[in-house]
C-alpha cells in the first residue's frame, strides 16, 4: 500500500472471456495483478444458450458452463475476483490509477475486457415492456414461453441461434429481419430453414409493440411496400447488435465512431500501457474463442512492455 493505493503490475477490468483469460495469462507471466468485476464472471456468456464452435468441446454447452469452467480454471491459479465496480482510470506519472469505488489501485498497466451490452430496440413503449414481453435474453426468459408466440429480431448468429433454442419452448417463433438476406453463418440458416416453427420475415422493421400490461402485438413495416403488417405475440426477443462498455476510458483511448477501442494487433490501444480484449474492442468478428485469444495476448503483451519499462 501507498497512502490508500495498492500497487499492482496490472490491473484486468471485466471478467467475461477476455478477461478472465487475460488474468490466467498474467499470473502464468509471473506479474501482480488486479481482476475487476463487479457483477457475474463471464460476461455476455451467461446470457448465451448454446456455443458449439468452441475447440474441444463437440457436443457443445451451455455459456453459462463454459463461464463457470473458466472461472474454476483461474480459481485454480489463486487468482481471485475483487468484487468491486471500476469508475475510473487515470494516468499519473507513468502509471495508472484505477479508482473501483473504496478502492484505489496503482498499476503498471491495464487492460480493459469490460465487453459491451445488448443493442436496445428503438421504438415507442420499450421501455414500458422491458420485463413484461420485451427480452434481451432467451436463455433467461425462454422457459417462460412455453406454447406461446414469440418474434425475433436480428439477423446475425446470435439472433439465429436463439430462435432456434425458442422453438423448443414456442408455439411458433417469428424471425425479423431488415435485410433481405441473412448476415449468420449458413449452418445456422439451413437450421432455421429445416425448422418448422420458426417463420422468416425478411426485409421488415420494428415499428411499434402492442399491449396494455404486456406485451400482445408487434407492428412490422415491410420496407418493399411499406405496408404495415401486426403479428400477435407473446413476447419479443431482441439480439440486434452490441454496443460498448467503453465509457471507464473513452477518453483516454481512441475509439471509432460506435465507441468500440482501436487497438493494433498486440491489443494495444492507442495510450502507451493500456490494452483492450474482447467485445469491447473493435473489430469485425466477436466470438468466444477470439475473446479469449485477445486475452491472452493482451496479458503477454502488457507483460512484455513491464518487463521492458
Amino acid at each position: 500500500m501507498v497512502g490508500n493505493l495498492e500497487k499492482k503490475d496490472i490491473a484486468i477490468i471485466g471478467a467475461g472471456p477476455a478477461g478472465l483469460s487475460a488474468a490466467i495469462y498474467a499470473y502464468r507471466a509471473s506479474k501482480n495483478l488486479v481482476l475487476i468485476e463487479h457483477q457475474l464472471a463471464g460476461g455476455q456468456l451467461l446470457m448465451t444458450s448454446l456455443i458449439e464452435n468452441y475447440p474441444g468441446f463437440t457436443d457443445g454447452m451451455s455459456g453459462v458452463e463454459l463461464a463457470q469452467k473458466m472461472k474454476e480454471h483461474l480459481e485454480e491459479t489463486g487468482v481471485g475476483i475483487t468484487k468491486v465496480k471500476a469508475e475510473s482510470v487515470k494516468e499519473d506519472n507513468g502509471s495508472f490509477i484505477v479508482n473501483a469505488k473504496e478502492r484505489k489501485f496503482r498499476t503498471k498497466a491495464v487492460i480493459i475486457a469490460t465487453g459491451a451490452v445488448p443493442r436496445r430496440l428503438n421504438i415507442p413503449n420499450k421501455d414500458k415492456f422491458v420485463g413484461r414481453g420485451i427480452s434481451y435474453c432467451a436463455i433467461c426468459d425462454g422457459p417462460l414461453y412455453k406454447d406461446k408466440m414469440v418474434a425475433v429480431i436480428g439477423g446475425g448468429d446470435v439472433a439465429l441461434e436463439e430462435a432456434l433454442f425458442l422453438s423448443q419452448f414456442a408455439k411458433k417463433v417469428f424471425l425479423v429481419h431488415r435485410r433481405d438476406e441473412f448476415r449468420a453463418v449458413s449452418i445456422l440458416q439451413e437450421r432455421v430453414k429445416k425448422n418448422e416453427k420458426i417463420e422468416v420475415l425478411h426485409s421488415y422493421t420494428s415499428a411499434e409493440i402492442v399491449g396494455n400490461n404486456k406485451v400482445e402485438a408487434i407492428k412490422l413495416i415491410d420496407k418493399k411496400t411499406h405496408q404495415i403488417k401486426e403479428l400477435n405475440i407473446d413476447g419479443v426477443f431482441v439480439f440486434i447488435g452490441s454496443e460498448p462498455n467503453s465509457g471507464l476510458i473513452k477518453e483516454l483511448v481512441k475509439t471509432d465512431e460506435k465507441g468500440f477501442i482501436i487497438t493494433d494487433s498486440d491489443m494495444r490501444t492507442s495510450k502507451r500501457g493500456i490494452y483492450a480484449a474482447g467485445d469491447v474492442r473493435s473489430k469485425m468478428f466477436k466470438q468466444v474463442v477470439l475473446a479469449c485469444s485477445e486475452g491472452a495476448q493482451a496479458a503477454l503483451c502488457a507483460s512484455k512492455y513491464i518487463d521492458e519499462n
